[in-house]
């Protein structure tokens, strides 16, 4: 597959693979049938990141290929939203002829939002200067006089300029209502944004009618703690990363929520500090013991959940689990499906046309 043609014609083929796949992996598990949510077959990636090639006067973005390592000149991309192949044109068109833009310009990094703004990161090989700010600012000018909602950061090795901000706020509609989520550059957030609203409303249809609280690891900028804050009394959220919690506090008060409460924590200390075998000052103030969380809520990165994060959720009469890595997921339920059953089972096509499968499973605690 070239980066500037996608195999649409085989959209449901590679779906139904990834859904047979999804079947075998979770047979010993005795898992239901999965529901199985589609993507939009283009444009559904509102991130992406490019190499910039340097060709005498020309310019160009690339990207290389896995296998062969061969540059490939990037024109368009259709994985990539509207908005992303829209500024990438007019980027290239304005930076070529530009001597101080495009010195030692070396990668361009977009992020959309389907509210209709853009943030695009200039990376270099040398240190930015003052004229580089001027001409960066005349740029930035000049694309929004043609319509882009954008902003535009420099960054270079122990530099980063912001010409205005770091983020992008992006609103989206989960099961009715209009969400507010701040999103900032270089911070994890979900790359195929109609998927996400899918994930969020399937995990807000498996949780209704839930009683007493929701604990939630690695919560990131609040995607799910806050859309599933309406069907729970209280959401206790961790995430470690500083300018993730910081959105997601940005995003508790942007939705006017005032039953999410996010700890700065890896989910591995605060196994720890639910074991009880260390103290966080972090913790100061907030009384654990009042919150009754009957579901727990992980969606953890490629790895999974490392063993002690396992065992603790196993204490939870239900557990949401979200997964980029059926292979860790199944792993990890080894040892869950010695207390829970799966009782509901999702494949969500986050990532169209590659091998890679999110899927998320409920799981129920056997009485």
């Amino acid at each position: 597959m070239t980066p500037e043609i996608l195999p649409i014609e085989r959209y449901d083929e590679q779906l139904a693979e990834k859904t047979a796949r999804l079947k075998t992996m979770m047979s010993p598990f005795t898992a239901p049938e999965p529901e199985v949510f589609r993507s939009q077959v283009e444009h559904y990636r509102m991130r992406a990141e490019f190499r910039i090639w340097h060709d005498e006067d020309d310019m160009y973005h690339i990207m290389f290929d896995q296998q062969t390592k061969q540059r490939i000149r990037v024109n368009t991309f259709p994985a990539a939203s509207k908005l992303i192949n829209q500024l990438m044109s007019a980027l290239m068109t304005a930076i070529r002829p530009n001597p101080t833009l495009r010195h030692k310009l070396f990668q361009i990094d977009y992020l959309s939002t389907q509210s209709g703004k853009i943030m695009a990161s200039l990376l270099y090989h040398r240190k930015l200067d003052d004229q580089w700010l001027r001409e960066a600012t005349a740029l930035r000018d000049a694309l929004r006089a043609q319509g882009f909602d954008l902003h535009l950061i420099g960054r270079a090795s122990k530099m980063k300029i912001l010409l205005d901000q770091d983020h992008v706020d992006e609103v989206l509609q989960v099961g009715g209502r209009d969400m507010i989520y701040r999103q900032v550059e270089n911070s994890f957030t979900q790359p195929n944004a109609g998927m996400n609203v899918k994930m969020l409303e399937w995990a807000l249809a498996v949780t209704q009618g839930s009683k007493g609280d929701l604990l939630e690891l690695y919560c990131g900028n609040g995607n799910f703690s806050l859309a599933l804050a309406r069907n729970f009394e209280r959401v206790l959220a961790t995430e470690i990363a500083k300018p993730s919690v910081a959105a997601a506090q940005y995003n508790i008060a942007a939705n006017h929520i005032d039953n999410v409460q996010i700890i700065r924590m890896a989910a591995e200390e605060f196994t720890q500090a639910m074991n009880g075998v260390r103290e966080f000052n972090r913790l100061q103030g907030i009384d654990l013991s009042s919150y009754n969380c009957e579901t727990i809520f992980v969606d953890p990165p490629r790895s999974g959940l490392d063993d002690e994060t396992v065992k603790m959720v196993q204490a939870y009469p239900r557990i949401l689990y979200i997964s980029c890595n059926p292979e860790t997921l199944c792993a990890n339920l080894s040892t869950l499906q010695v207390t829970h059953k799966i009782t509901r089972l999702a494949l969500f096509d986050q990532f169209p046309y590659t091998h890679h499968m999110e899927c998320g499973v409920l799981l129920e605690k056997f009485a």
